[in-house]
């Protein structure tokens, strides 16, 4: 077998970058290219570097859909809030125009908390809330105790600069 050129190990990691491959799958097409062990660990790092590009983008476009969304409920209910006003305005119960029906009506009503402390014991519910101290499990299962219900489980990775 002949040793790849730079361009052609290039060209065979960025046609895997390219394809939605599962994990393992991926892995396993890396490692079955005719390529040295580094060869192998470069390209694979730059997967990774691609990958956290990738990730930080959604990131950020997620964040940026939210507000978009965001902004478009805030507009939808106040356009809702002044057609409702201007057609209670008129005292009629239906309006027609050329392109919708416009019916105001009366939706549950919401509860408006004015000040929680003044409200009467009846109306206050208590939640206990159990949550796990992982920070000492972490601590007695390093020592040794044995803990029935939790157990350390070795995480190893490797860092990549």
């Amino acid at each position: 077998m002949s040793e790849m050129n730079a361009f052609q190990i290039n060209k065979a990691i960025e046609e895997l970058q390219e394809k939605d491959l599962d994990p393992q799958v991926l892995v396993d097409t890396i490692e079955s290219l005719e390529l040295t062990r580094n060869e192998k660990l470069d390209g694979a790092a730059g997967l990774i570097d691609r990958s956290d590009m990738k990730i930080t983008l959604a990131k950020r476009k997620a964040k940026e859909w939210q507000e978009v969304a965001r902004v478009e409920e805030n507009k939808k209910k106040r356009l809702n809030q002044y057609i409702t006003d201007v057609i209670d305005g008129t005292g009629i119960k239906e309006l027609v125009t050329d392109e919708h029906i416009f019916k105001p009506r009366n939706f549950k009503a919401s509860v408006v908390i004015d000040k929680k402390e003044d409200l009467p014991k009846d109306y206050v519910k208590y939640v206990e809330e159990v949550k796990i101290d992982k920070n000492k499990l972490y601590k007695d299962l390093k020592a040794g105790t044995e803990i029935n219900g939790a157990h350390l489980k070795a995480h190893r990775g490797t860092t990549i600069k």
